[in-house]
């Protein structure tokens, strides 16, 4: 299956802006895009990509004064196949958990585990370990939170996401990753494209968050916010929380003016030629309106 991604971003500044952007697919990704997959900008300014710790690809840039537009239109070679499901997938005693996956035990600046973990547990603790405690946890979280755009901001923690019962899809990850930490079991935020594949148009694109557990030896996807394995999902980040995978970070003031983002299955008949093609004209994708950008 060929899936087009790719988003345009507007801004406006009143001085030189440094800016690192994390709208990249994710280094996993090697191999399986069709076309240049890179940032593109106008006017045009200097650019350095580099890996973080957690190897999603980052790209630094300063802004000139006055607007500055941002995008990127790809193609991406994907299964097909929806999130993998594994109801018999065991949970690790920590003791027995790979070094690397221990860092997402701990509490972060979004995932407050250790102030949630009585609430964890008296919530949890009758649930079967493994795959059944993880899955209770998003059936909670998604009957918990109440989604909109309008609830989204900046500082906005798991606890707090908890005590409001709001929130955007960032903060549906963030309370499933707190609760699961709280009964020892790695997980880590994940952000990237989700399109409406295989379900119902939903409107105006935007970028998604979901989550990753450690179970039965790997990470397996889980999505609070819909509760469904989904089809075509494009990484871009992963961290210990969105502090780890901001889309934008800014070293100062800019106004946002105008955020498409798109995600499309392409005909099945379409080459890899046509599918080049394609990409030589941006998609007519609707724009999220400035409530909304940037807030999940």
């Amino acid at each position: 299956m060929l899936v087009r991604f790719g988003f345009e971003l507007v801004i406006e500044t009143n001085a030189a802006l440094p800016l690192i952007l994390a709208l990249s697919p994710h280094s996993s990704y090697s191999g399986n895009v069709i076309g240049a997959d890179r940032i593109r900008s106008e006017p045009q300014v200097p650019m350095e990509e580099f890996l973080d710790p957690f190897d999603n690809r980052r790209v630094r840039l300063v802004a000139p004064v006055g607007g500055l537009r941002l995008w990127s239109d790809n193609v991406i070679q994907d299964d097909g196949q929806p999130d993998v499901f594994n109801w018999n997938a065991r949970q690790h005693e920590i003791e027995h958990l790979p070094p690397d996956t221990l860092q997402f035990l701990t509490p972060s600046r979004y995932c407050e585990s250790d102030v949630l973990m009585q609430q964890a547990w008296d919530l949890f603790s009758s649930t079967p370990p493994g795959w059944a405690r993880v899955q209770e946890i998003c059936n909670f979280v998604h009957n918990h939170l109440v989604f909109g755009y309008r609830f989204g901001r900046p500082t906005k923690t798991a606890n707090d996401a908890m005590l409001e019962g709001t929130g955007v899809c960032r903060d549906f990850a963030h309370l499933a990753i707190a609760l699961c930490r709280a009964m020892n079991i790695p997980a880590r935020y994940a952000s990237g494209y989700l399109g409406d594949i295989g379900v119902p148009p939903s409107g105006p694109g935007d970028f998604c968050a979901w989550f990753e557990a450690y179970l039965e030896d790997r990470w397996y996807t889980f999505d609070a916010r819909y509760n469904t394995p989904r089809i075509g999902r494009v990484l871009m980040v992963r961290g210990r929380d969105a502090a780890d995978g901001a889309m934008v970070t800014s070293f100062g003031d800019y106004r946002l003016n105008s955020l498409r983002v798109w995600t499309d299955e392409l005909p099945e008949q379409l080459s890899e030629r046509d599918a080049l093609d394609l990409l030589g004209k941006l998609p007519d994708a609707p724009a999220l309106t400035l409530e909304m950008a940037g807030s999940s």
